[in-house]
């Protein structure tokens, strides 16, 4: 079942890598349902679950001031939020924030012990997750103007608000900090320390003249009407906890001074390289980037950096720092790609391929499942338009660049395209969206890149199967003699 039905035109726009401003509403309302029923389930977990008495009832608690500070300013009173939510109260923001959802998943998983008890790691791992909740609710009531007195839990020394900032304690481990809400600033309080009053800014981040304050950051927004992009550094929800990440993949990183404005540097001319390259590229980064989560430069590698998204944390983005504001494009539109269709596959069924991995994709060394498949080619049709776009507007010196990778881009996702349209296992609308693949793939055609670099791109397809297939050979096993 289906939280809301697509209709055939947003279907053909998405499947073509575009999106009107209603298609990526429809996309945006439906995971913001759903992260309100994930709520609702992990609540309704935390009820029917065997909790401490003290820690059932700071859960609900800590709901009865989400609840008072989502009725203390009616929607519609409040102007855009960093998160893109404009008219939500600050307590749907906080919620509705990318990195609340992999919290609330994991809190829900903690709760959800079909298997038995938790075992001591995952009843500590439960209680961690469980005390964040406090600091979300106490965050939303701040920004409501709700006066309030809160017992919050650091933990490993760092006290995290979210949206605001973080406090370093006295103690490195966990200890408990008062926070005191008054006429429009906080006070920390904790043992052995003197106490910490720290001011929120309007929407995003918060300054305190104590040295143990880390403010929150952000980046300002695309256009002049848009709001700040946070560069999200601090949540400690920001990457999965506990969990394999992918091999190319990089660790969350921690921001100095020189670093952030070397982001911002970059990023201030990432919304003209977006523009560059078609206008519905900066309107679905304007519609749903959210968050900006900072990963370390992967060592040594050629590729220049590491990015990604999850599916969890609908609207975040997380990255190494791009060399330039056009590596920061391109970098957008390929991941927002993966968003795109993450959404659109909550949304409808598009095929019922099983996680078989035995599909050649010329931009990775391993055979992929048919998701996997279909993530990538869609992803590389968005930078075959974007640099095809590009090229076409005369990107001065980098014209010859952009059309190289517009080839590239474009070759690869004609050689998968056959399997992608000749599965059987699509579905009816996964049948329309991939045939609308095909139609982007071949409008291209219309202006095709210079010869020698359409025969270089082909040149290293080929080089790319042959190795691909070299490898295969050999890690099949040989008959025992």
């Amino acid at each position: 079942m289906t939280l809301s039905a697509v209709p055939g035109r947003a279907l053909d726009e998405l499947g073509r890598t575009e999106g009107s401003p209603d298609t990526l509403a429809l996309l945006t309302r439906d995971q913001d349902t759903r992260r309100l029923l994930l709520l609702r389930a992990l609540l309704d977990a935390a009820d029917a679950a065997v909790l401490p008495a003290a820690a059932r009832t700071r859960l609900f608690d800590d709901w009865a001031l989400l609840t008072e500070a989502d009725r203390a300013l009616p929607a519609g009173r409040t102007p855009a939020d960093p998160a893109g939510h404009r008219g939500a109260s600050p307590a749907r923001t906080r919620l509705l924030y990318p990195l609340a959802g992999p919290w609330a998943l994991r809190c829900l998983r903690g709760l959800d012990r079909a298997d038995g008890p938790p075992s001591p790691d995952g009843s500590r791992e439960l209680a961690r997750s469980l005390a964040h909740f406090s600091a979300l609710a106490a965050v939303s009531a701040a920004r409501a103007g709700i006066p309030f007195t809160i017992r919050l839990t650091a933990h490993d020394g760092v006290l995290v608000l979210p949206s605001l900032g973080s406090l370093h304690t006295a103690t490195r481990g966990d200890t408990t900090v008062e926070m005191v809400s008054r006429e429009g600033r906080l006070v920390l309080r904790q043992r052995d320390a003197a106490d910490a009053v720290v001011f929120p800014e309007s929407g995003f981040g918060a300054w305190s003249g104590t040295l143990a304050w880390t403010p929150a950051h952000a980046l300002p927004g695309l256009t002049g009407e848009a709001g700040p992009v946070p560069l999200d550094d601090l949540d400690p929800y920001r990457v999965a906890r506990g969990e394999p990440r992918h091999p190319t993949q990089s660790g969350p990183t921690t921001l100095d001074d020189a670093e952030r404005k070397r982001w911002l540097q970059v990023w201030s001319g990432t919304a003209a390289a977006l523009r560059a390259g078609g206008a519905h590229r900066l309107t679905e980064a304007l519609a749903l980037l959210r968050c900006l989560v900072p990963l370390e430069m992967p060592p040594g590698d050629g590729r220049g950096g590491s990015s990604a998204t999850r599916r969890e944390a609908f609207g975040a983005l997380l990255s190494s720092l791009p060399p330039t504001p056009v590596a920061f494009a391109a970098m957008l539109v390929h991941e927002l790609q993966h968003t795109k269709l993450g959404a659109l596959g909550d949304m409808v069924t598009l095929h019922q391929s099983g996680s078989e991995a035995r599909y050649f994709a010329p931009w990775r060394p391993d055979p992929r499942p048919y998701d996997g498949l279909l993530h990538g080619a869609y992803a590389h049709l968005a930078l075959a338009d974007f640099f095809q776009r590009r090229a076409l507007a005369g990107d001065g010196a980098h014209t010859e660049s952009a059309w190289a990778q517009h080839a590239r881009y474009r070759a690869q996702v004609g050689a998968v395209l056959p399997a992608l349209v000749g599965s059987p296992q699509l579905t009816v609308e996964g049948r329309r969206f991939v045939d609308q693949m095909v139609v982007a793939h071949e409008r291209m055609a219309a202006h095709p890149a210079p010869r020698g670099h359409v025969a270089r791109a082909e040149a290293y397809l080929k080089a790319a199967r042959t190795l691909w297939w070299q490898r295969q050979s050999s890690a099949v096993p040989r008959p025992k003699e």
